[in-house]
């Protein structure tokens, strides 16, 4: 006859297990001794080895004691249901694994090939972690409520990227987010943003993104500062614009 401890080492458990087990129904307690102690016998270590060896293959312990009193064939039948159980349940797993892969590789997660290629193309260039993470938010925004139109957007951007001019622009609409909104570089960068705008077609006013996707974008965090603020009155008094 074994004591508890000797009985959970034999099983290869803890003593907190067997305790468990004794409390979910799974494993019958023998009667105390004179000594008031439990004695376990071969019945009980040959249901722990069971209890045990359905535990670790992954069968839920509320499913056991239905397993342990069953007909072979009808375990049989019950091992395959909790093996197509756990094959989804990697299949889950893989599939939070290539989340986690994704994530690891940067924007890649969050928005769509195009734009996270462009991502990559402002950091090369030297554009701020600030600017990136704007850029970035915006067009979370754009592909989350206008894929389609977002598609068109960016590859709108990526082109306009590869003109030496616009990234130029660029660059110095990036630096002048920090400048102060007396800055007397700004008067100059409006000047010749005006003029790039001037040398491209005009695009179609279906082409804009609507009121909401618009006011969500203007929100963003980094949408604005003295300086851009600045910047932007200064094109508008330029333009004639309202």
């Amino acid at each position: 006859m074994l004591t508890i401890g000797q009985l959970a080492a034999y099983a290869g458990v803890t003593v907190r297990a067997v305790r468990h087990y004794h409390r979910r129904g799974l494993l019958a307690e023998p009667p105390r001794d004179a000594s008031g102690y439990r004695r376990y016998g071969a019945e009980h270590a040959i249901a722990l080895v069971k209890i045990r060896t359905l535990a670790q293959a992954g069968v839920p312990l509320a499913r056991v004691k239905e397993l342990l009193a069953g007909d072979p064939q009808r375990l049989a039948s019950a091992l395959v249901e909790i093996d197509r159980g756990v094959r989804s349940r990697i299949a889950e797993l893989e599939q939070t694994r290539e989340r986690l892969r994704r994530l690891g590789a940067g924007d890649r997660l969050f928005v769509s090939t195009e734009v996270a290629a462009h991502l990559e193309r402002l950091r090369a260039l030297g554009v701020s972690p600030r600017g990136v993470q704007s850029e970035r938010d915006v067009w979370i925004l754009l592909e989350g409520a206008l894929p389609a139109a977002a598609a068109a957007w960016i590859a709108d951007k990526r082109a306009a990227m590869d003109d030496p001019e616009f990234r130029t622009l660029y660059l110095e609409h990036d630096a002048a987010f920090a400048w102060p909104a007396d800055d007397p570089r700004l008067d100059g960068l409006a000047g010749r943003t005006l003029r790039w705008m001037a040398s491209q077609p005009a695009r179609p006013a279906d082409q804009a993104p609507d009121s909401t996707i618009a006011q969500l974008v203007a929100s963003s965090p980094g949408a604005t500062s003295p300086g851009w603020e600045r910047l932007a009155a200064l094109i508008r008094e330029r333009s004639g614009a309202g």
